[in-house]
C-alpha cells in the first residue's frame, strides 16, 4: 500500500468537503420539487438538516484549500495556473454569496436563482480545482 502523506490526508479531506457540499445541493435539487408537493411543511427542517452538514464542510474546503495555498509555491506556477486559481476564487466568493442569497431569500425567484448560481458556480470551482491538479 502507498504510504499516506500530510498531502494526501489534506487532499482526501478537501474532496470530502466538496463531495459533500456540491453532492447535496445536487441531492436537494432532485428532491425538493417533490418534497415541496408531498410535505411542504419539512422544506425548513431538511433545509436546515443541509446546512448544519454543509457549512461545515464548506469550512474544509476552505480550510484544507488555505492549506494547500500555503504548501503551494505560487512564484513558480505558471500564468495559465494563476488565471485559472483566480477564477476557482471568483467562482467560491459567487457561491457562497449565491448560497446566502438562496439561504436568506423570502421570494421563490431569490431561492431559486441563488440555488442554481450557487450550484453552478461550485461546480465550476471544482472543475478548475481538477484543472490546477491535472492539467496545471
Amino acid at each position: 500500500m502507498i504510504s499516506p502523506t500530510l498531502d494526501s490526508i489534506r487532499v482526501f479531506l478537501h474532496l470530502i468537503g466538496v463531495a459533500i457540499w456540491i453532492g447535496g445541493q445536487i441531492v436537494l435539487a432532485g428532491i425538493v420539487p417533490s418534497l415541496r408537493t408531498v410535505a411542504p411543511q419539512a422544506m425548513k427542517t431538511v433545509a436546515q438538516g443541509f446546512a448544519r452538514i454543509a457549512w461545515p464542510a464548506f469550512i474544509v474546503v476552505v480550510f484544507t484549500g488555505m492549506w494547500g495555498l500555503a504548501s503551494t509555491d505560487m512564484s513558480t506556477e505558471s500564468t495559465e495556473y494563476m488565471v485559472t486559481f483566480g477564477l476557482k476564487m471568483l467562482f467560491v466568493g459567487v457561491a457562497v454569496i449565491a448560497t446566502l442569497i438562496h439561504s436568506n431569500g423570502t421570494s421563490k425567484a431569490a431561492k431559486g436563482i441563488g440555488g442554481a448560481a450557487s450550484l453552478l458556480t461550485s461546480l465550476l470551482a471544482a472543475f478548475a480545482g481538477v484543472l490546477m491538479a491535472h492539467v496545471g
